[in-house]
């Protein structure tokens, strides 16, 4: 299991990439200490995959286009296939450590279009009500599934059979979530599918953040009026265009201190954020330091490790 401190996309997608993920084997574990994050949060991102995380110790706020869920030591839950969702700590100075199972549906449905893909893994996957599963251990029923999730972090790679038992226990925890879920899947769908509307806008902003970007040429290149790609981002992201792509700037710039030696004002006209002088202002208003102060304590910094 490997202990993450930050996260990477991939350059065509702009979806998380996921090291270790094999088509042979779509699945990873990861240990998410978040309060060693470079930037303090996760920003936005999506993955096909789903989460399936337990959180060990302190507290994490995942929001989604929905809003935001709240879940501490001992609570859990699943964030569903191509879901836009952030998360940050709640607390400060506090150890933070959530245990994670990130993995294709195909990983327990098997070959696409089977009697289980159909059966137990679309109607959980395909309903887009269900951002977010959420498990708490005051719920006898919900414990019982967070007790199943906490056991099957112990399973090894160097056991016997780890694949077949990982799967196994992958394919219990799913089908008691659709146990869970079922009620709410009844229900009519009353979410539209927005953060799939949105992605086009994010992807585009990913793709030129280093560039001027007026909300009129965002607007066009995603075939979209002004008016909408507000509503959207202020529905989805919770925040303007302009706040998301200072945000996104800044996130880029933090990735280029953090690993390489540019000057900071090549950083500054990298990243979109003008002056030296703009960026050091708006830099330390995100980060509570300056950008020579976080290079020197990022710099060479080890995100590699065991929980």
């Amino acid at each position: 299991m490997k202990n993450i401190s930050h996260i990477e996309f991939y350059t065509e997608t702009k979806e998380e990439r996921l090291p270790g993920f094999a088509p042979d084997f779509p699945y990873i574990a990861s240990c998410a200490q978040l309060d060693k994050y470079r930037d303090g949060f996760v920003p936005w991102h999506w993955h096909k995959p789903v989460e399936l995380f337990y959180m060990e110790s302190g507290a994490v706020e995942y929001c989604t286009p929905q809003g935001s869920t709240i879940f501490r030591a001992g609570a859990g839950g699943m964030v569903n296939s191509n879901i836009l969702h952030m998360t940050r700590p709640r607390g400060k100075d506090e150890e933070n450590i959530q245990l994670n199972h990130i993995f294709d549906p195909s990983f327990i449905a098997g070959e696409a279009g089977s009697r289980i893909e159909k059966k137990y893994v679309v109607p959980i996957t395909a309903a887009s009500q269900l951002e977010i599963i959420a498990l708490y251990p005051d719920d006898p029923q919900q414990a019982r599934v967070l007790g199943l999730i906490r056991e099957s972090f112990r399973l090894r790679e160097q056991d016997d059979g780890y694949e077949l038992q990982l799967r196994a226990a992958l394919s219990e925890i799913w089908l008691a979530l659709l146990a869970l879920s079922r009620p709410l899947l009844k229900e009519k769908q009353r979410y539209s599918k927005t953060n799939e509307r949105i992605k086009p806008m994010m992807i585009y902003i990913h793709e030129h953040y280093a560039e001027k970007i007026s909300i009129a040429q965002l607007a066009a290149a995603t075939f979209s009026s002004e008016r909408e790609c507000f509503r959207l981002f202020h529905n989805c992201l919770h925040m303007t265009p302009v706040e998301y792509i200072k945000s996104y700037r800044l996130q880029m710039a933090c990735q280029m201190l953090a690993r390489g030696r540019e000057p900071v004002t090549s950083i500054a006209q990298a990243c979109g954020l003008g002056s030296s002088s703009y960026f050091g202002k708006v830099f330390r208003e995100q980060t509570g330091c300056t950008p020579s102060e976080y290079r020197q304590k990022w710099q060479d910094h080890d995100s590699e490790g065991q929980c």
